[in-house]
């Protein structure tokens, strides 16, 4: 049957419409249409719902035409004979509904047809018994259809003024509830086997059921609270039933439980829940067919008496359950229970038939506020839950208060007295307790964590199984421990016991405490519910629900901790090795009193492309760095104090560990380099100041802390700098870079202090893309580009070129050792040669093979030198010098002591080592260089 609450809805959305309306008519400048009463509407429509029989309905109907539609001076309202499926309206000159005019016109085209002052051969002037047709005077024909739009029930005839849109609008809506009506009369013909007379059964029969009682209590049905409305059918019922008491019994589909939420006159703090199955009523939900109290065994008569003892009703004498079926699923949504009829008179037939009247009307409503309290329970859970994670997520960096949080929001959540809450220790298979009622042990001078065996007691059940475990009664359960009790006075009624689980985590990473995925990682144990006899189902759920916010919320309490420890570690480690770098401080005086002086003193040849920084003594090298840096004019450029530049010259030195090749000198050496290209070919034309002293200092710190292994190595054999740095590549260069910060970054060794803060951070940037461009790889990934720019030219205005331009450079500057003269060259190769069959040898210790020129058993050291000359020495060079004219003589450096390996190339395949060990090709070329086998003039320069 129709709702209320639709009716409710129906009626509020009218009204918006009618104000819509309204304004604007206003705004137009038009006179209003005449309104309707919207409180007689409304009467009208809810009078509708209770109509049971055909002649109440076309009452109601002519009636609520008449509210509708002002100004209505005649109406007919044939309705569909449900026995003999023929329109009719008793009482009119047609009974019968004729088949001509307007009417037929409505009828075959199923939709209102209006006509002004129809003729009198029309049938419809006999039906409205229309006489001489004044000039407003209009007729309405509206067909009335069921819900598919396939029958017709009714048609509505109407004689009146001046009709609008308004009116038309409450014709379709008031069709709609004709037809929700009709399709409750057909349920009642059903369920009666039998005709449905145009006077209700009902009323001939014994008179009982109240329709005007009825219709009161579906207008009083507008509560959106659940409890309240049904307290308001329950007294309907202990009304009409002369009952002292009455429950309804809500069933929940998705639980498969009872539960009850008023019993008589109280509304209950805590709703009530048991299983279906488990109850003496069960089989009427699947049965579907009513029991009295006497149809119950002495258990289930029982059960009954405990439950309505939440009302002090006394002893059950007699008792009638009806099931609730929902119209439209056919499920049993409630059942309807009545406890003692009074005058101790038993309850009857007529009772049961009140009961399902009622329930025919107020099912729908009870089951929507229902479905919409559970809506609301679920917002209202949603939002808590909300709450309680930002309250968790909140705390994640104390995980004592993260703990007193936790169990705060848990008694908070289910009603609890008391709580404790065990963290779970893999490794020693224990319970770890560190809170008490909320309390962390550690705050209380007078309390210890309480460490327990994993698998005694009832957290030891939970944490071992990974149930839920809801005691409702503690000392009757085998697990529970009661001396506890004994011993402080507090007495445990009732025990949630529920796990907390880390869904999705790595044990290794979270450490001892927690486990795999999905393991157990702590017990939550709530004591003693407040406001019911015990937890119910529900506080389940909710525990359920909140120990997965538990979860993940000590998890990253956890391993916050573990992530701060290591920061605090790295920190220490940091401040060791700053102090282990900790420069002389004999020697940063002298440098800061001393005169920097003038670089020719240092080697009147230190600024031609020819002279071997290398040559230099330890001891003058950051002398040299000052001088270098005070002849490029950046002292005085960038307001570096001497004080902070000779700090960070030696705290780069100290940065240098001290393999073979990529030490200090090496550094030195490459920062020379650069030197030169400002000295002989005028970088800083092409430069602006601050990507050159952005330049000079990525060649200082451009091998920070090397280990004389490469990238590749890092990566194999899962080094901690391939840990931090492998899945953004270019392993050994960004620890470089990181290097170099933390030089910046220590105090009184900033050279960039001075600098405003957009080239502060451009030189940051300059210098990370700088160290990182030393990468080979991302050299060869770039050769192209700068093949293209070397041909067309440098576009000083446009920003790629300077990038290009930069990391060609500081390529350059990184390779310079190969430009010197053969001395120094076959010196270089050497010592790269020496660093490269350690590392061969280190993998080949791990198990590995290494590469053919790191495998000092396979490398043929003369063809891997020609390889690297001519694949990436002599390229890159010649792009150089393509770019910069005055650089002819660097690549004519580097082809020439090309030509001289391919001389020693020669001379070493006549004389192979034959012993295994490539290294010792070394000591036959110096005693070939000594013996003047290689010189020919060409390629042997002296070294400056």
């Amino acid at each position: 049957g129709t709702t209320v609450g639709a009716i409710m809805a129906t009626i509020a959305v009218q009204r918006l419409l009618d104000v819509l309306r309204g304004l604007a008519g206003w705004w137009s400048g038009q006179r209003a249409p005449e309104t309707v009463d919207l409180h007689s509407l409304q009467d009208a429509l809810l009078q509708l719902s209770g109509v049971i029989d055909l002649d109440g309905l076309r009452k109601s109907v002519e009636e609520a035409i008449g509210k509708i539609i002002p100004n209505v001076h005649a109406t007919a309202v044939y309705l569909l004979d449900l026995d003999s499926g023929l329109l009719r309206c008793h009482g009119n000159p047609l009974p019968v509904l004729p088949d001509e005019g307007i009417i037929q016109e409505a009828v075959s085209q199923q939709q209102c047809v209006t006509r002004h002052c129809p003729p009198p051969t029309d049938p419809v002037s006999r039906v409205l018994q229309l006489g001489h047709c004044e000039e407003d005077r209009t007729v309405i024909c509206h067909p009335v259809l069921d819900r598919e739009g396939s029958e017709l029930l009714a048609i509505l005839l109407i004689s009146c003024s001046r009709p609008v849109q308004l009116h038309y609008d409450n014709l379709t809506l008031l069709g709609k509830h004709i037809a929700t009506c009709y399709s409750r009369l057909k349920q009642v013909q059903t369920q009666r086997g039998g005709a449905m007379s145009h006077t209700s059964a009902s009323r001939q029969d014994s008179g009982t059921i109240d329709t005007q009682a009825i219709l009161q209590l579906c207008a009083d049905l507008y509560d959106q609270d659940a409890p309240a409305l049904q307290l308001k059918v329950i007294r309907y019922l202990q009304k009409v039933t002369k009952a002292e008491c009455c429950l309804l019994l809500l069933v929940a589909d998705d639980t498969a439980e009872f539960f009850c939420q008023v019993i008589g006159e109280k509304v209950l703090e805590e709703e009530v829940r048991f299983p279906i199955d488990q109850s003496c009523l069960g089989h009427v939900v699947t049965r579907k067919k009513p029991v009295t109290f006497e149809d119950l065994d002495s258990n289930g008569k029982g059960e009954l008496q405990s439950l309505v003892q939440h009302v002090q009703l006394g002893e059950i004498r007699s008792m009638l359950c009806i099931p609730v079926e929902s119209k439209a699923a056919g499920n049993i949504v409630a059942l309807a229970c009545v406890f003692n009829k009074r005058d101790r008179l038993k309850f009857s037939s007529a009772d049961e038939s009140q009961i399902l009247t009622c329930f025919t009307y107020t099912s729908s409503v009870l089951t929507s506020t229902l479905a919409v309290q559970k809506e609301r329970k679920l917002k209202l859970e949603t939002q808590s839950m909300l709450q309680i994670a930002k309250n968790l997520f909140t705390h994640l960096d104390d995980v004592s208060v993260l703990l007193r949080e936790i169990m705060q929001e848990a008694r908070n959540l289910t009603h609890a007295e008391r709580c404790s809450l065990f963290l779970v220790d893999k490794g020693r298979r224990e319970l770890v307790a560190k809170v008490f009622d909320g309390v962390v042990a550690d705050e209380s001078e007078n309390m210890n964590e309480l460490r327990i065996p994993m698998d005694q007691g009832i957290a030891g059940h939970v944490a071992t199984t990974g149930e839920i475990l809801n005691i409702k009664d503690a000392y009757s359960h085998p697990l529970f421990y009661s001396g506890v009790d004994h011993s402080t006075g507090f007495r445990t009624r009732n025990i949630l016991c529920f796990p907390i689980k880390n869904e999705g985590h790595d044990s290794e990473v979270i450490g001892s405490f927690l486990g795999d995925n999905e393991e157990i990682v702590g017990v939550a144990e709530l004591c003693n519910k407040i406001n019911g006899p015990c937890f119910s189902t529900y506080d389940e759920e909710l525990a359920q629900a909140f120990s997965i916010y538990c979860g993940i919320s000590l998890v990253h309490s956890l391993l916050y901790k573990k992530v701060a420890d290591a920061q605090h570690r790295s920190k220490l480690s940091n401040e060791l090795m700053m102090y282990h770098m900790k420069v002389n401080d004999e020697e940063t005086v002298r440098l800061i009193n001393d005169k920097i002086p003038d670089i020719t003193s240092i080697h009147p040849e230190v600024t031609v492309f020819s002279f071997t920084p290398r040559t230099i003594l330890d001891d003058q090298t950051t002398l040299c760095c000052l001088s270098m840096f005070e002849d490029m004019g950046m002292i005085n450029r960038w307001r570096i104090h001497k004080e902070t530049l000779v700090k960070f010259v030696l705290m780069v030195k100290k940065g240098y560990r001290d393999p073979p090749y990529h030490n200090w000198y090496h550094a030195f050496s490459v920062s020379h380099f650069c030197f030169l290209l400002y000295k002989n070919l005028r970088i800083n034309e092409l430069l602006t100041d601050v990507e050159l002293f952005a330049l000079f200092v990525a060649c200082l710190c451009h091998d920070l802390d090397h280990r004389g292994t490469n990238n590749a190595f890092q990566v194999s054999s899962k080094s901690v700098l391939a840990a931090l740095y492998s899945s953004e590549g270019s392993v050994l260069e960004r620890h470089h870079f990181a290097q170099a910060m933390c030089i910046l970054n220590t105090e009184g060794c900033n050279i960039f202090e001075s600098l405003n803060k957009r080239d502060y951070e451009q030189a940051l940037d300059l210098l990370q893309e700088i160290i990182l461009a030393t990468d080979l790889a991302h050299h060869l990934s770039a050769v192209k580009d700068l093949e293209t720019m070397a041909k067309e030219g440098y576009d000083k205005s446009n920003p790629r070129c300077h990038t290009l331009l930069t990391c060609l450079l500081m390529t350059s500057c990184d390779l310079s050792d190969q430009t010197k003269g053969w001395g120094t060259t076959k010196k270089i190769a050497e010592l790269i040669y020496q660093e490269f069959f350690r590392q061969g040898d280190l993998e080949k210790s791990m198990g590995y093979r290494p590469h053919e020129m790191m495998d000092r058993e396979k490398a043929f050291i003369p063809d891997l030198q020609i390889s690297f000359l001519e694949n990436i020495a002599m390229p890159l060079y010649r792009i150089l010098g393509d770019l910069l004219p005055g650089s002819e003589c660097v690549f004519q450096a580097v082809k020439a002591n090309r030509d001289t390996w391919m001389r020693v190339r020669e001379t070493a395949k006549r004389r192979p080592i034959t012993h295994g060990n490539s290294f010792d090709f070394f000591k036959r070329l110096d005693e070939d260089d000594n013996n003047g086998l290689l010189n020919n003039g060409e390629g042997s320069g002296e070294d400056h």
